[in-house]
């Protein structure tokens, strides 16, 4: 019977962008911003919520908790049941922009109840943690992401998801400019074109095999590697001051993206264009220069035993 832990226990896990533009419901990229979720065993029923930062005035401090509801699919995949714990959140990533909160959750609650589990590797491992995940996220971009760290492409194979993490050149510098106003993920998927064209459809699958190339071997064709036909203009309605934005870098002549279901926007850029960013995207926007996150979620020392 699998043994739990008495100390704290402290896991980080990144934002993630996914999509990059033409790799729809398949690429995702870490970002270097992490939540950190602890948790204790505690001897009372129930779960204890604390929640600072990010969504602290929206998300509930209850079971219906996407972290806590996570935590519950990992102790049930190891066939253990805390009688109670104590969960603190403190969250940096922005809720409902596109930046992977849900996916930090979910992946972030999951490698918490098995970092409580003495034997909590061997009974989750990530493969498995992967797809424990799918229970509450359908889609493994942002997922993976969130998991392996880094550039990731992840598909769905019969009832589960595998994954692929590639090495990232070193000169990928993300920036991120995020809105003031925030869109559900649920809105953004409601506005996409049931079908498209077999012409776009290829326009898409040669622009994501170019973005391979470019994000793991020349930079220099990121700008073509970037266009999507799919999904982006479907969404135009939705977050209209994204596509504005976005229509304005790419005029640019810069590689941006809209960063997941949006509405916050992606570009690939390079040292000084960062105030070219900010120019563009006026004082409503929060711009950021933002490194690769190379490491997906982890046991922070700080508390590891």
């Amino acid at each position: 019977m699998a043994t739990l832990r008495t100390e704290p226990v402290l896991v980080r896990v990144p934002a993630t962008c996914a999509n990059l533009g033409p790799g729809f419901d398949t690429f995702g990229l870490a970002l270097d911003l992490y939540d950190s979720l602890a948790a204790m065993v505690s001897a009372d029923a129930g779960v204890l919520i604390e929640v600072e930062g990010e969504g602290v005035e929206e998300v509930p401090r209850d079971a219906s908790h996407l972290v806590v509801r996570a935590m519950a699919l990992g102790f049930a995949a190891m066939q253990v049941r805390p009688e109670g714990f104590v969960l603190r959140c403190t969250n940096v990533i922005p809720h409902s922009r596109g930046l992977g909160s849900s996916a930090a959750a979910i992946i972030g609650g999951l490698a918490l109840a098995r970092a409580m589990v003495v034997e909590g590797d061997e009974l989750l491992p990530d493969a498995l943690l992967l797809q424990a995940a799918l229970g509450l996220e359908s889609h493994p971009d942002n997922l993976a992401a969130a998991l392996y760290g880094g550039f990731t492409n992840a598909w769905l194979e019969g009832e589960g998801a595998r994954s692929v993490r590639h090495e990232i050149h070193s000169m990928i510098m993300p920036i991120i400019a995020v809105p003031q106003f925030q869109v559900p993920t649920s809105q953004a998927r409601n506005a996409l074109t049931p079908m498209v064209s077999r012409q776009d459809a290829t326009f898409n699958i040669a622009r994501s095999a170019l973005l391979v190339h470019a994000l793991t071997s020349d930079p220099t064709v990121l700008f073509a590697a970037t266009d999507d036909r799919i999904h982006q203009d479907s969404r135009r309605s939705v977050y209209p001051a994204s596509m504005e934005l976005l229509d304005d870098l790419r005029a640019q002549g810069l590689p941006a993206v809209i960063s997941g279901a949006g509405p916050s926007v992606l570009i690939f850029g390079a040292a000084g264009e960062v105030d070219q960013v900010k120019s563009a995207a006026g004082e409503s926007w929060r711009v950021s220069e933002q490194k690769v996150g190379t490491r997906g979620v982890y046991v922070d020392p700080v508390f590891a035993p």
